[in-house]
C-alpha cells in the first residue's frame, strides 16, 4: 500500500482540528494545553510532509526547532499550572479570570 503525501496533510489537518476543538470546548487549563500540543504537532507534520515533497531538509529542520522551542513551552506553562493549582485549589479556566490572589 503506498501512502501518499496528501493523506499525510489530511491527517494534519485532521489533528489540528482535533487541537482546536478541544482549546474552545474544553475548561481544564492541562488538557487545553494537550490540545495545544496537538495542534503543534499536526503543524509539524504537515511541515515535514511538505519536506518531503519538496525534497529537501528545511522543513524537517523547523519541525525538529517547533518541537524543542515547544518542550520549553510545556515546561513553563506546566510550572505555571503547578503555581495556580496551589494558591487556587483548581485548573478550571473558568475560575482563573484574573491574574490576582
Amino acid at each position: 500500500m503506498n501512502i501518499s503525501s496528501e493523506h499525510f496533510l489530511v491527517l494534519s489537518g485532521f489533528l489540528f482540528l482535533i487541537g482546536a476543538a478541544g482549546v474552545m470546548l474544553r475548561r481544564n487549563i492541562l488538557v487545553v494545553m494537550m490540545s495545544i500540543e496537538l495542534m503543534l504537532n499536526a503543524g509539524n507534520l504537515a511541515l515535514v510532509t511538505f519536506s518531503r515533497i519538496q525534497g529537501n531538509a528545511h522543513g524537517q529542520a523547523l519541525a525538529f526547532m517547533v518541537v524543542a522551542i515547544a518542550a520549553a513551552e510545556v515546561a513553563v506553562g506546566l510550572a505555571i499550572v503547578v503555581s495556580i493549582f496551589r494558591s487556587r485549589k483548581t485548573t478550571d479556566i473558568d475560575e482563573l479570570d484574573a491574574m490576582k490572589n
